[in-house]
C-alpha cells in the first residue's frame, strides 16, 4: 500500500492534463470577453450609421 501511495504522489500526468484545462478555460474567457466587446461597440457604431441615414430623412 505505501509503494502505491508513493507511486500515486509521483504521477504527475493528472496535474499536466489540469494545467491544460485550466489554461484552456482561461483562453475561452479571455476570447468570449473580446468578442462580446467587439460585438457590443460594432452595435454601438451600426447604430450611429443608421441614427445619421434615417434622420435627413426625417426632416
Amino acid at each position: 500500500m505505501k509503494k502505491f501511495a508513493q507511486r500515486f504522489l509521483a504521477d504527475n500526468k493528472g496535474v499536466t492534463a489540469i494545467e491544460y484545462g485550466l489554461i484552456a478555460g482561461l483562453v475561452v474567457l479571455v476570447i468570449a470577453t473580446a468578442v462580446t466587446n467587439v460585438g457590443t461597440n460594432v452595435s454601438t457604431v451600426l447604430q450611429q450609421v443608421a441614427d445619421k441615414i434615417t434622420a435627413p430623412a426625417a426632416s
